[in-house]
This record gives C-alpha cells, sequence and structure tokens, in this order.
C-alpha cells in the first residue's frame, strides 16, 4: 500500500505543480495590483468634467489672483503674456545681457529679456500656452523645458527633435499643460556653455483645481554657479569644478531682495538648482517646514518630511511651505 508507483509519482508532481501555478498566478495577480510607482504612467491632470487635458483639450485661461497667489521672484520678474483665441502667448528674447550680481560685479552674460537669469513663466494646470522664442543671443539656441510633459516636437532639444533656433530667427513652441509643480527651462543647444552663461529659468504651474489653502506669499529662487575672475568681463563657461560665485536668482549679498511676510502668513518657498555641479542645501533659520513638492510633483501628506534643511541636486526642484510665525528678521 505505500509503494511508491511511477503514475503515484507523476500524479503528486502534478498536483504540486498545479497548486505551484495557482499560488504564482496569485502572487502575480497580487503585484499587479502593487506595480512599483516608476513603472506606473503618470497621473493625468483632468479638468472639472474629468476629462483629460492634451492637445486638442484643454481648459480657460487660468488669472492670477482668481486661480492662483502670483509668485514673488525676488530680484527677478515675471513673463507677462497676453490671450488669444483662449491661449496663452508668452514671448522669450534670447539675447546677451550685461548683469549686475551685486554692487560692483557686473559680467556679460547672455540671458532672455534683457535679464539674467529669465523671468518666471507662471501659469495654471489645463492652460495651452504659446511661447515664441526669439534667438538674438551670439549663437544658435533652443528652449528645452525640464520637467514638462509635452509633445516630442516641443521638448526642446536642438539637433534631436527640433532644429536650431539661428541668430535673428524666431521659433514657436504650443502645448497644453498636463500637470501642476515647479519647473525650469533652459537653452539646450551648446547647453553647458549657454546655461553656464545665464540662459536659464524658472516654470510655475499651478493646480487647476487644489483642495488645499493657497499661500499668502508664494516665492521662487534659482539656485546657480558661476567662476567669474578678477579682471574679466564675463563667466567662465568652461570651468566645472572651482565656482566662486553662487546666487540666488542671479544676485549675491548685498544685491539680493529680501523676503517680507506678515506675521502668520502661510509663505511657500520654490527652489531650482540648474548650477552646473553642486548640489546645494538650504537652511531656514528660525523655522520648520514641510517639503510639499519635488520636480515630479506634489508629495503626500502623509510622506512630507518635517525639515529645517532640504537639499536640492542638480536639475531638481524643492518646495517647501510654513506659516510665519516667529516674528524677526531671520
Amino acid at each position: 500500500g505505500n509503494t511508491l508507483t511511477r503514475r503515484r509519482l507523476l500524479m503528486a508532481s502534478g498536483a504540486s505543480v498545479a497548486g505551484a501555478t495557482v499560488l504564482l498566478r496569485g502572487l502575480g495577480e497580487a503585484r499587479a495590483a502593487d506595480v512599483p510607482l516608476a513603472m506606473q504612467p503618470h497621473p493625468r491632470s483632468v479638468d472639472a468634467e474629468g476629462v483629460p487635458y492634451g492637445e486638442e483639450h484643454w481648459d480657460r485661461p487660468g488669472e492670477p489672483g482668481r486661480d492662483y497667489t502670483p509668485v514673488i521672484t525676488p530680484n527677478g520678474w515675471t513673463l507677462p503674456f497676453k490671450v488669444v483665441d483662449g491661449v496663452k502667448v508668452f514671448h522669450l528674447v534670447a539675447e546677451e545681457v550685461e548683469h549686475e550680481f551685486a554692487p560692483g560685479l557686473r559680467a556679460k552674460c547672455w540671458g532672455y529679456n534683457g535679464g539674467v537669469h529669465g523671468p518666471t513663466i507662471e501659469a495654471v494646470e489645463g492652460d495651452r500656452v504659446r511661447i515664441y522664442v526669439t534667438n538674438n543671443s551670439p549663437g544658435g539656441s533652443s528652449v528645452h523645458w525640464h520637467g514638462l510633459f509635452l509633445p516630442n516636437g516641443m521638448d526642446g532639444v536642438a539637433g534631436l527633435n527640433q532644429r536650431i533656433i539661428r541668430q535673428g530667427e524666431t521659433f514657436k513652441y504650443e502645448f497644453t499643460l498636463r500637470q501642476h509643480g515647479t519647473h525650469m527651462y533652459h537653452s539646450h543647444h551648446d547647453e553647458m556653455t549657454q546655461m553656464a552663461l545665464g540662459m536659464i529659468g524658472i516654470f510655475v504651474i499651478h493646480p487647476r483645481h487644489s483642495t488645499k489653502p493657497r499661500p499668502d506669499r508664494d516665492f521662487a529662487f534659482m539656485l546657480s554657479e558661476w567662476q567669474i575672475k578678477v579682471g574679466t568681463s564675463r563667466p567662465n563657461p568652461n570651468e566645472m569644478t572651482d565656482f566662486n560665485v553662487f546666487t540666488f536668482n542671479a544676485k549675491v549679498f548685498p544685491g539680493t531682495s529680501p523676503m517680507v511676510a506678515k506675521l502668520g502668513e502661510r509663505v511657500r518657498m520654490r527652489f531650482v538648482n540648474l548650477g552646473a555641479m553642486d548640489h546645494h542645501p538650504i537652511h531656514l533659520h528660525g523655522y520648520q517646514f514641510r517639503v510639499t513638492e519635488t520636480d515630479g510633483g506634489q508629495i503626500p501628506e502623509s510622506a512630507q518630511q518635517l525639515e529645517t534643511s532640504v537639499l536640492v541636486a542638480v536639475g531638481q526642484s524643492r518646495t517647501i511651505d510654513f506659516v510665519a510665525d516667529e516674528p524677526g528678521d531671520w
């Protein structure tokens, strides 16, 4: 009765394999329901009716004050726009700029619209934007919209998905904003040279349907680094390690403007790092804050960390929020 025949062995093996198959299928189904975040499709921005935004569908133009608290860029400015047939139209002009980093420290840089860095572009999730870029700089150029979801032909990488914008030419970028957060734009032709000379800027996209309180003060900062040797008239774009000028919005103290808030106001600070090589830890005196966003989007409230310093790596953005409840100069 206990004799193990070949027939019984095969039957037992078959039952074991079948059981293993059921078990593996169960594990597979469980794992399919728990796909790693990096392998999931990015969330689709939708309008009030739940229809996804796209190249054929966008929303009414968002308005400052009504739909968002306008961003303040200390020592900088926000690029104006006009609305044409429901589309927000902007115009960037790449050009050589005489820039003052601080009293007595001036250099010939490259920037946009007469300034270094370029102006902050500000819009709302679901907006359709049209951005004309005119190149009056000494060389060819293009503009890459760093971190934005958009059609491949609008990505701005010269020589890959668009031709170079030659001196004196204008190129039209147009796309629908399908996300919100703190992003950036920069040259993407001979980019290490042109970015090192100042052809960079901040791109803020406000949420369309936020259920959270808006900040009372919303500040944006571009972090960068330069080598400007004594006696020279322009930054050295070939430098990769030995920087001697580190800037917030292309200014160094005492050329930097203060951030001003009233006691009890909700304050947001956005940091974007387009320096060539160095990550920058940002420390705030007198306060703790929550890190609420990365350049990948909003951090769920349950995952937000309470910090006094935040590291902003090269090519990244970080957003912090706090209440200005400690009076003083910090």
